[in-house]
């Protein structure tokens, strides 16, 4: 069996990492069975740090289809064309795809043209709105899936009421967690924690990733003010992308124990979260990883596409509300917090899950 998988974004690597390394352990237990890894951005991405395929222990992509675009529209076709010719040469039984992003829905679609079976890796996800380009990619790529690997009874209740072929749908697990219990243990402090003055346990760790709150200046600037006068000159640390740096910046917020840095390596990153006193942060994946180092976290959203991190994990939805992330603050910050309930499968045994459903062939 040929796998092609897709990554569109440097996230997506953190969820291919464990299937690279269940679908090697098939193979040395001598099953047929072989995957081609595809970037659909730039060999020279500058989100693909250099350490990221050894911290994370997989190879790089085979291939980088070298297509950016910010039209959403131009990004589709280019990548449709680009995949179209990597099929066509490298010809698969499967692909596989992951999460939202335009590249996961482009390459369902060329797949499925091509008569090539399509598993769709964190199927199910809803915000239920369609406003969301990534609530448009999540629903095409569903409804073009052959495999749909969700991570919880939730995602699974969504595409049985929306009608998926029961047959389709594989409870499998969290696959994020796969990847956190494999690095827990390899996590590194970063050369400049001490030069900063932090100490484990004793700072805020603080990201930003979402571009449409970065574009409300006033909300945004209303939650950073938030952040720093309930931290009471507690260390905030944020390694922040430079588009996010320079909102951030731009907002003239001062503070002395602000600390804006730029991104960091996977493991450097896994460290401060596991450390930190709490997480506020609009990063689904970043309260998974929260609920599953049972690490206190403060979410910049009105939903969790799992659900299960603010319902028995450590996770809470404050929306974009200063008054909420405020009352939500002061918990954290009194010892008050509640503790993670592991969920369901979030075992790390999620990629071997996924991968022997494939070998058995239970759609064909």
């Amino acid at each position: 069996m040929k796998i092609t998988i897709v990554a569109g974004a440097r996230p997506n690597f953190m969820k291919i990492a464990p299937i690279t390394r269940a679908i090697e352990a098939a193979r040395a237990l001598g099953k047929s069975i072989s995957y081609r890894l595809v970037y659909t951005g730039r060999k020279d991405d500058t989100s693909l740090d250099a350490s990221l395929f050894s911290d994370l222990d997989m190879k790089a992509p085979d291939v980088y289809l070298g297509v950016e675009s910010s039209n959403p529209t131009s990004l589709t076709a280019g990548i449709m064309v680009a995949f179209e010719q990597e099929l066509t040469e490298n010809p698969a039984h499967v692909v596989l795809v992951v999460d939202d992003l335009t590249a996961t829905m482009s390459c369902a679609i060329v797949a499925k043209k091509q008569g090539i079976k399509v598993a769709h890796l964190v199927a199910g996800t809803r915000s239920f709105d369609m406003k969301m380009p990534k609530e448009v990619n999540r629903m095409i790529t569903d409804g073009l899936s052959d495999y749909l690997f969700t991570a919880g009874m939730v995602a699974n209740r969504n595409l049985n009421q929306e009608g998926m072929i029961p047959e389709y749908i594989h409870y499998v697990g969290n696959i994020l967690i796969d990847t956190i219990r494999f690095n827990r243990h390899r996590l590194v402090q970063p050369m400049w924690f001490s030069s900063l003055g932090l100490r484990k346990g004793n700072y805020l760790l603080l990201t930003l990733n979402r571009r449409d709150l970065l574009e409300k200046k006033a909300v945004l600037h209303s939650l950073l003010q938030t952040v720093i006068e309930k931290a009471g000159g507690m260390p905030i640390v944020a390694p922040l992308h430079p588009y996010v740096q320079k909102a951030v910046k731009s907002l003239e917020v001062n503070a002395t124990n602000l600390h804006i840095l730029p991104p960091q390596s996977y493991l450097h990153f896994g460290f401060l979260i596991n450390q930190a006193r709490g997480i506020v942060t609009d990063s689904g994946n970043i309260a998974e990883e929260a609920t599953f180092l049972d690490v206190p976290c403060i979410t910049l959203n009105t939903y969790a596409e799992h659900p299960e991190t603010w319902r028995i994990g450590t996770n809470e939805l404050v929306g974009e509300n200063s008054f909420a992330l405020s009352a939500s603050l002061d918990k954290l910050l009194h010892g008050e917090w509640k503790h993670t309930t592991l969920p369901d499968r979030w075992d790390g045994r999620t990629a071997e899950r996924i991968v022997q459903t494939l070998l058995n062939g239970n759609n064909s």
